[in-house]
């Protein structure tokens, strides 16, 4: 899959003169969608091109010479059999539990997981997170495990959750080698490595889906508080403020371990 980035909709105007035809988006996170011969193009709201299909790389090829800018492109390693890939995510967040996904792929799944575009969930944008999940739910076997801030706040460290839920997410997809993305404390996986989602695509895969479950649970959570719950830790006074406010249990929407957190309810 090719990736250009900074379009922009003069831009696409400019493709549908020059004979692209326009077809009808598939997801709500689409702004158009274009098709030039084999090759679709999607256009999404974060000013990315995505090019798909047999004859992608003739139709970046034309791309670059009309001013596009590429994305580098990813180089994932090259492995033979069986990998599980488990990634998490809401671990530095101050609202919300813990997220941990697994994805497993064979060499046919992994070039799957390559063309729908899977890559580290940190170089992507929220809107991008969502039809992408969608896609390797379809491509590979896969669990998503979300833990809830009541049941994270059950346990006695971060660490201990995180190695539970590593290796609970690969347990029911059967054998592979599992790489993990190294945290501190880390004591499950065959291969540990640091940065391991921009190595393996099974581990950039399972970062997407653990992202995407993070976003639907902060907006879950937000459900029940009735006010926007805020991502990370740096901006979260006003929304801790509005759990005292509003009544709430802290243990139902933040991580009671955090010194933010026990700062605020010691005021």
């Amino acid at each position: 899959m090719t990736v250009f980035e900074d379009v922009t909709k003069e831009d696409i105007e400019r493709l549908l003169k020059k004979g692209y035809s326009i077809e009808t988006p598939k997801t709500i996170h689409e702004d158009f969608r274009l098709r030039k011969g084999t090759v679709s193009l999607v256009y999404y709201t974060s000013g990315k091109l995505l090019l798909q299909g047999k004859d992608a790389d003739d139709v970046a090829e034309e791309l670059k010479s009309l001013g596009f800018k590429e994305v580098k492109k990813i180089t994932f390693r090259k492995e033979s059999g069986w990998f599980i890939g488990s990634d998490e995510t809401l671990k530095g967040d101050t609202f919300g539990g813990l997220v941990v996904a697994a994805v497993k792929a064979d060499e046919t799944i992994r070039e799957q997981l390559k063309e729908a575009g899977a890559a580290d969930s940190k170089t992507l944008r929220d809107a991008e997170i969502l039809p992408l999940a969608e896609k390797i739910r379809r491509i590979a076997p896969c669990e998503v495990i979300s833990l809830l801030p009541e049941e994270y706040n059950r346990f006695s460290g971060v660490t201990e959750i995180l190695n539970k839920l590593h290796a609970d997410s690969r347990k029911d997809l059967g054998p592979g080698k599992h790489v993990v993305d190294k945290y501190p404390g880390c004591s499950v996986g065959d291969i540990i490595e640091e940065k391991a989602d921009s190595k393996y695509v099974e581990v950039a895969a399972a970062s997407i889906l653990a992202r995407a479950a993070g976003l639907k649970q902060l907006q879950y959570l937000s459900q029940e508080a009735g006010f926007e719950i805020p991502k990370g830790s740096t901006h979260v006074k006003e929304a801790l403020q509005m759990l005292k406010e509003k009544k709430l249990e802290p243990r139902r929407f933040v991580k009671l371990h955090f010194r933010n957190v026990q700062e605020f309810l010691c005021d």
